[in-house]
């Protein structure tokens, strides 16, 4: 439940959805979805990928006209056609996908789209709202005169939270806040919410992450297959019975199951790879059929060991071989080349190509392989689409669609499904591989990551989250500072990995 002092007034409504209906090009993405939502409530909005909630937030914020079905704000039925129209009505949105503009300074951004922000802007008026909503978030160390492009990812995502909360909004939708968040942000942005919560604003909230709703939101709405299923108070759930709403059973989880190494010639051997000022000396050899994952918060290091042997940080020194072979890591054109796959934690601008079709996207980085003389052969073209399609469980209806026009987990896997299936592709490697995605779409990503592994990739992954590192890793390395704390074969627990993460000492 929320954290407040007061139970939010749940015999009173001040957003009500009722039997809301969208459909694309004849197919349903939303069949009846109906909920309320009290004054000064958080309210949980889940489901499985596919399952409807992106249409649903993007008909209350004013993206997409219904269908079918009404919105009703403070008692009164409302039409939103436009963001702004939504905006005027008391309707705030923080998108899962980061809108910030790195040229902009904090403040800048945070006036951006506000249509209550003056003409003529009052600087000394505006920096000081700015800085009265950062401290108000725990952000004391962010200055509006700050530069975005200074701001790590997780930092540019609270200052976009910032943003929708400087509005003054009756309404809040949260999609994906956390996301891209570690622990102690995701607490600054828990207590910022509870406190515009506790002000009577109502906050619907969207997450993947099902035991940060329970602990957060008050109700829980559960849609399935675009309908509504089951409105609950989260006090009266747990995370098993809310998956069994979500999915309708009970999910298989894909255990791990460590594996016996292989040829020495199949591994990845990295020694002392260092990035000046993010990692220090990290050395592993990775072998294929095992999956190795890197454990560490935001700013731990982790995510600098995938950057780096994927060629995105030229100043990394050290040696890294793959079959025995020294790659030229510090290229990531070379990199490339000599078989390394990256699968970054930003899909929006280091993966997809949002405004191509969904088969443009799988076979992107293959098209030398698909025809010749630099003329694609159409046939064969198609035959990798469909085969790339199937491995990655797409639905075949959809991929000549733009892949904006995907939900988060399905444009996840054509992201993750590009890179396998290649003879040229020997080590895979994923930052957050299931960021922003809901359990169902998890559970497909990891079967592909244990289907690579067992095809004889190296698979190396670096993530947040607690269930994924045990649920798929073999081996866990915990990072802090741009070190290595500890490694586990197979004997971690939840409790020390988060010890490792938070407040480790180097073990190494």
């Amino acid at each position: 439940m929320s954290g407040s002092a007061a139970r939010p007034a749940l015999d009173r409504v001040q957003v009500r959805v009722e039997g809301l209906a969208r459909a694309f090009n004849g197919v349903p993405a939303v069949r009846d979805a109906s909920f309320t939502v009290g004054p000064g409530e958080i309210h949980g909005l889940c489901g499985h990928n596919g399952a409807g909630k992106s249409t649903v937030v993007k008909m209350l914020s004013g993206q997409l006209t219904p269908d079918h079905g009404r919105i009703a704000i403070g008692g009164t039925p409302v039409e939103l056609p436009s963001r702004q129209a939504a905006q005027r009505l008391g309707v705030a949105l923080v998108d899962q996908e980061l809108s910030v503009v790195p040229a902009l300074t904090v403040g800048e951004n945070m006036l951006l789209g506000d249509i209550d922000a003056p003409l003529v802007n009052r600087r000394r008026t505006a920096r000081a709202r700015c800085r009265q909503i950062l401290d108000g978030m725990g952000l004391e160390h962010i200055r509006p005169d700050q530069p975005v492009t200074t701001l790590g990812i997780g930092e540019r995502q609270l200052v976009e939270i910032a943003k929708a909360l400087s509005q003054n909004a009756r309404v809040v939708i949260l999609d994906e806040p956390t996301a891209t968040l570690s622990d102690v942000e995701s607490a600054h942005v828990f207590a910022a919410i509870r406190r515009v919560a506790a002000t009577g604003c109502s906050i619907i909230f969207v997450s993947h992450r099902l035991s940060e709703v329970l602990d957060l939101c008050d109700r829980v709405t559960v849609l399935r297959d675009g309908s509504t299923v089951a409105t609950t108070a989260a006090e009266q759930l747990t995370v098993d019975e809310l998956i069994v709403q979500m999915l309708g059973e009970t999910p298989h989880r894909l255990a791990a199951v460590a594996k016996p190494a292989t040829s020495q010639a199949y591994a990845l051997r990295i020694e002392g790879l260092s990035v000046p000022g993010r990692l220090v000396n990290f050395d592993l050899t990775a072998r294929a059929g095992r999956i190795h994952a890197l454990a560490g918060q935001l700013g731990s290091g982790a995510s600098d060991v995938l950057r780096a042997l994927a060629g995105l940080h030229p100043k990394a020194t050290g040696n890294v071989r793959l079959r025995d072979r020294t790659v030229p890591y510090r290229d990531p054109v070379a990199a490339a080349r000599d078989g390394i796959a990256f699968v970054s934690n930003d899909r929006k601008t280091e993966g997809l190509f949002l405004d191509k079709s969904v088969a443009g996207n799988l076979v992107a980085t293959r098209l030398p392989h698909l025809g010749r003389g630099g003329v694609l052969r159409p046939g064969r073209e198609q035959d990798a689409v469909r085969s790339i399609a199937d491995l990655a469980g797409l639905p075949a209806g959809r991929l000549r669609e733009p892949v904006r026009a995907l939900s988060g987990g399905n444009q996840q896997k054509v992201f993750v499904a590009r890179c396998l299936g290649r003879n040229d592709v020997l080590a895979l490697l994923l930052d957050e591989p299931t960021r922003g995605v809901d359990i169902g779409g998890r559970a497909a990503i990891h079967r592909l990551l244990r289907e690579a592994a067992d095809a004889g990739l190296v698979v190396i992954f670096a993530s947040t989250e607690l269930e994924e590192l045990l649920e798929l890793g073999d081996e866990i390395i915990t990072m802090r500072d741009g070190r290595i704390v500890r490694r586990y074969q197979g004997d971690a627990d939840g409790s020390a990995l988060m010890r490792d993460m938070t407040h480790g000492v180097d073990q190494t």
